[in-house]
């Protein structure tokens, strides 16, 4: 309800229905009080709920009748502070059509300014200090405003009436280009001479909302490749930033559903097909049928795309594991030998957040990253409960913090592999905590013992902690997204997951609901050469199939070329031994043994890049499946994938295409997993299924499943406002602590 303009709202529609009384902001939402004419007190009710702001997410209203006080005319008053802090902040949200007419208008005062905003657009998540949201607890504050500023600010028919980021050339931040020791590069437009730079081949750092991109010509293939080189990201895809949906069609294929999507207030990067014949440099996204694309979101991306680039690569500013650079000296100094000048800013950045990344499945939005624009909305939990801080797992790190019946995600963490993402990762709990006013009572973690989000719930938070099993987790966050409680069959399919027997997960098959849950199935125990080494080595999961299969590499397959004969025979031998061979019934692994073998990946540079290859290549016309083997032990249904992976050596030896057998392999998975989900039912009686993990980020293999099962008569539920991988954690870490 704060930083969307909603008390000016209220302010002219009680001046439309000629009514009298308040209105103000306080630490719980707004209060509006109001007295007139019972009618129109009716229709002032009704457009309060039906014309809100563009921006507004009414979660509650509460209505009492108190007695008249005889006023006259309408105020809003000054922001109140009590005990109970309940008020939300906007997301940041993209420049509204309003002020993109004043920023191109050469008659108006903010023509061609790169921060103008209203009551409608702009930041807000990222430059708050604290609540009430007004301008003294925003980095605005270090902008007085103007006379010109400050009298829109106290008009009430003004667009910026009480606007807090309001500002104006003569009194808001300023833009300037630099090299990277802080000197100034452009005396005259920095906007142009960066264009000229981005035209020549340069790498730009260009600060923004919630942090710095790198960017660079998308139409120029050896600017691409130097970025590549300078940020060490050999293969990951680049996102990119089209100056409409026109221009992202020249490129891209963008139906209804991801238009939907590129145009929202929220502007997430979308992952859109290739366009036949597209003119972009290849190296933005090698061997993937998919751009990432996303529109502009501040006035300043509109100005550097007006000059008719057909697009511009604009990436994360970090070298690969590194979070996102958003502090001036900071990002000066980190960035220095990739970026040949900074477009620079001085609003400060007061929580660094990424962009959010998204895509169409199954005809419905599904987020892969929630951050900038969504955070830090809440989300309906289906009781009350104790407020829970729920700290995620290591991969796509988000925490959550839980307040009466919402739950607040943070934006993107980032993967804690290094101090420098878990300081940030400290942060962003503070600042959770502190705009939200929580103090939670409890501390919910991964169980596994190394990562370093399960280090400081037990040693760093201070807090009574309480361990909820990965996959487990993975159920009840799709659960409570929809915001159910009942019990469901979880078909949980990821790369790693710590299991209660100590065994790596990763295949599962639960029952349960948010109290608990039971293993109903498995797939097949899988040694993993050289433990975590094989999330990385692609070949070392194709070489333990094979062993299990031949005790040994048959021949004619070609998947180890390049690897070193001593190097084969090490690992072969240790993993006969079971030395540095834990056992996975992993999902993920099986993707990459099946990508390995097909000779796609021997080795990734990205997390699940190989089973996102064997997405991309598979022919989904395939209508033959692979055999595959279920049988019952104590552990419930066990998926032995051998025959399936037989099979698929004897067609790469036979010539098959490896588009066929990825096809095949995605069908074969899809009956599968209905076969199973129907003997479950069998045995339980539940009809409801729940799909999560990072596999189902797969959208040929989601859709296969979700036809399979629909036609079974399953309810289906899938993720779409929280990611089915590890970014979705937290939030069912925090519900099973609060059952």
């Amino acid at each position: 309800m704060q930083g969307v303009g909603f008390r000016p709202f209220i302010y002219q529609l009680a001046g439309r229905f000629g009514l009298a009384g308040t209105v103000s902001n306080d630490t719980r939402g707004v209060t509006i009080e109001v007295e007139g004419d019972a009618g129109a007190l009716d229709r002032f009710f009704a457009a309060v709920q039906n014309e809100r702001p563009p921006l507004a997410a009414i979660q509650k209203i509460d209505i009492q009748i108190v007695p008249t006080q005889g006023a006259s005319g309408f105020r809003i008053l000054p922001s109140a502070v009590d005990q109970a802090r309940r008020a939300q902040i906007s997301p940041d949200t993209f420049v509204c059509d309003d002020c993109l007419k004043e920023l191109f208008d050469p008659g108006d005062r903010r023509y061609r300014y790169p921060f103008i905003n209203c009551t409608n657009c702009g930041p807000r998540y990222t430059i708050v200090t604290g609540i009430p949201y007004d301008r003294a607890l925003t980095t605005m504050a270090d902008f007085p405003l103007c006379a010109d500023c400050r009298t829109e600010y106290e008009d009430p028919a003004s667009r910026r009436f009480h606007a807090q980021p309001n500002a104006c050339p003569a009194c808001g931040p300023q833009l300037q280009l630099l090299d990277a020791d802080g000197r100034q590069l452009a005396m005259g437009d920095p906007i142009a001479a960066a264009i000229c730079r981005l035209r020549e081949g340069q790498v730009l750092a260009i600060k923004g909302l919630g942090g710095y991109h790198l960017a660079v010509d998308a139409d120029n293939q050896a600017a691409v490749l130097e970025l590549r080189r300078r940020k060490q990201r050999d293969e990951k895809p680049f996102a990119l930033m089209a100056g409409s949906l026109d221009a992202a069609r020249r490129f891209a294929l963008a139906g209804g559903d991801e238009a939907r999507l590129l145009e929202g207030v929220e502007r997430p990067i979308v992952l859109l097909r290739k366009r036949p014949g597209h003119n972009l440099a290849e190296s933005i996204a090698p061997a993937n049928r998919y751009y990432g694309v996303m529109l502009p979101y501040t006035p300043l991306h509109y100005l550097l795309l007006q000059e008719d680039f057909a697009a511009l690569v604009m990436t994360s500013a970090n070298l690969s594991d590194e979070p996102i650079a958003f502090e001036d000296d900071e990002a000066r100094q980190r960035l220095a030998t990739i970026s040949d000048a900074f477009l620079v800013h001085d609003r400060r950045i007061h929580t660094r957040t990424d962009d959010s990344i998204a895509r169409v499945m199954a005809g419905r939005p599904l987020l892969l990253r929630r951050s900038r624009g969504f955070v830090p909305r809440a989300l309906a939990l289906p009781g009350v409960g104790h407020s829970v801080l729920a700290v995620g797992a290591e991969l796509k790190n988000v925490v959550c913090l839980t307040r009466g019946d919402r739950a607040f995600l943070s934006q993107h963490v980032g993967d804690l592999k290094n101090l420098e993402v878990y300081a940030s990762f400290r942060k962003t709990i503070d600042h959770l905590r502190s705009i939200l006013e929580v103090r939670p009572e409890l501390v919910a973690h991964d169980l596994h013992p190394d990562y370093y989000s399960t280090l400081y719930a037990l040693e760093g938070s201070g807090l009574p902690a309480f361990a909820v099993q990965h996959h487990h987790a993975h159920l009840a966050s799709c659960l409570a997204e929809h915001g159910t409680a009942e019990p469901a069959i979880g078909v949980i399919f990821d790369g790693i997951g710590y299991g209660d027997d100590g065994h790596i997960w990763g295949g599962e098959f639960l029952v349960g609901d948010f109290k608990e849950y039971q293993r109903a199935g498995h797939f097949r125990y899988q040694k993993m050469p050289g433990g975590d080494l094989a999330t990385r080595e692609p070949w070392r999961m194709a070489l333990s199939y094979l062993l299990s299969l031949y005790g040994e590499v048959p021949d004619g397959l070609g998947t180890f070329a390049g690897i070193a004969a001593s190097e084969l025979s090490l690992v072969a031998q240790a993993t006969a031994k079971g030395v540095n061979a834990p056992l996975a019934s992993s999902c993920g692994r099986l993707f990459d043994a099946v990508a390995a073998l097909l000779g796609l990946r021997q080795r990734v540079s990205f997390e699940g890049q190989a089973a996102m290859q064997l997405e991309m290549i598979a022919d989904p016309a395939q209508s033959q499946p692979y055999p595959y083997l279920l049988s019952q032990d104590a552990g419930g249904i066990i998926f032995d994938p051998l025959p399936l992976v037989e099979a698929i050596t004897k067609d790469i030896s036979s010539g098959r295409s490896a588009a066929e057998v990825a096809g095949r392999f995605h069908l074969t998975l899809a009956m599968m997993i209905a076969e199973v989900c129907a003997q479950i039912r069998l045995r339980t009686s539940l009809s409801l299924v729940v799909l999560s993990g990072g596999v189902f980020q797969n959208c040929l293999l989601t859709e296969m499943v979700l036809a399979r099962l629909e036609k079974s008569e399953f309810k289906v539920l899938t993720h779409s406002l929280v990611p089915p991988n590890d970014g979705g954690l937290a939030l069912g870490q925090a519900v099973v602590a609060l059952a």
